[in-house]
């Protein structure tokens, strides 16, 4: 296997959410449900009480279960199914990103927070824009960079400059993806700064 491939796999796999848990959970329900199924059934054959409802009650139930129930219960019921087949489906084909990002490098994988690239535009923001350290606010999501500069009242800050920075500040990084940055002042000032 190439170097390439594996650091692709490994920074593949620090980006992306699991599902195993979703799937242990899964898992643990039916076993739980043929676990009790089945002694249910060797109760039944030995001439056992049943636990909770022997395999010919929980026939008659099911085989009755639309004439003796509300149709407003089957409904409820219904879409509380629909909803749980929703969820597995997001929980199966959605992303599952995580809050990461995978910057260039030929040697290793370098997966980074998004917290630590935010730390790092606003303090570039901050040197650019000639700011203390709570008038600028970071925020990184999956495609996207927004910077929001919060002046001094009264007095104006140099967004084109932080603009600027920011974006040599990104372009450093080496992003597969270039996010879509945007730096934008606040209307209202921070006062006492």
């Amino acid at each position: 296997m190439s170097t390439n491939l594996q650091i692709r796999r490994i920074a593949r796999r620090e980006t992306r959410r699991s599902r195993a848990l979703a799937s242990i959970i899964t898992a643990a329900a039916l076993i739980l449900v043929l676990l009790w199924l089945s002694a249910e059934a060797v109760l039944s054959l030995t001439g056992n009480a049943a636990l909770l409802a022997a395999p010919g009650q929980i026939g008659r139930w099911m085989a009755t279960l639309a004439t003796n129930t509300l149709p407003a219960g089957l409904v409820a019921a219904g879409a509380g199914l629909i909803l749980t087949g929703l969820l597995y489906l997001v929980l199966a084909l959605g992303p599952g990103r995580r809050s990461r990002h995978i910057m260039a490098s030929n040697r290793a994988a370098v997966v980074v927070d998004d917290d630590v690239i935010a730390a790092s535009v606003s303090r570039s923001a901050r040197s650019a824009a000639d700011l203390a350290p709570e008038q600028v606010t970071t925020t990184v999501g999956g495609r996207t960079v927004e910077v929001v500069i919060h002046p001094s009242s009264g007095i104006k800050a140099d967004a084109a400059a932080a603009d600027v920075a920011v974006r040599e500040e990104i372009a450093r990084y080496g992003l597969p993806a270039a996010p879509r940055i945007t730096v934008r002042t606040s209307t209202e000032g921070a006062l006492g700064i």
